[in-house]
């Protein structure tokens, strides 16, 4: 059994979560399904409060982050923003940079993965 690390990050403005792996996974539901109802079955949320984050987010960071189309005869619909795909696209990279960060500590601190 050997000794393993895990991080979470998410970004703040004044306090207020903004954005973290959940919201993430959110949006990349809504650009990969085109719905955000479906995006939030997908993703084991309601849709009320899959709203209520897109909301928040928009709010917080004072722009649309999803386009949202009303359904009706032909349905609805919904897409990702150039800054919404922007915000996703950089928390990758910081994700990805923050994870190699620990790796590289982690091995140093923990050789063979042993107290």
């Amino acid at each position: 059994m050997g000794i393993n690390i895990r991080s979470k990050i998410w970004l703040e403005i004044e306090g207020e979560t903004v954005f973290g792996s959940g919201r993430r996974a959110l949006l990349d539901e809504i650009d990969r399904l085109g719905s955000i109802n479906k995006a939030a079955k997908a993703t084991n949320i309601s849709f009320r409060k899959a709203l209520s984050y897109i909301q928040s987010m928009e709010s917080r960071l004072g722009t649309a982050l999803v386009l949202r189309q009303a359904g009706g005869r032909n349905g609805g619909g919904a897409s990702l923003t150039e800054d919404a795909r922007n915000l996703l696209g950089k928390y990758r990279r910081l994700e990805s940079g923050v994870n190699e960060l620990l790796d590289r500590k982690f091995s140093e601190v923990f050789e063979n993965n042993n107290l």
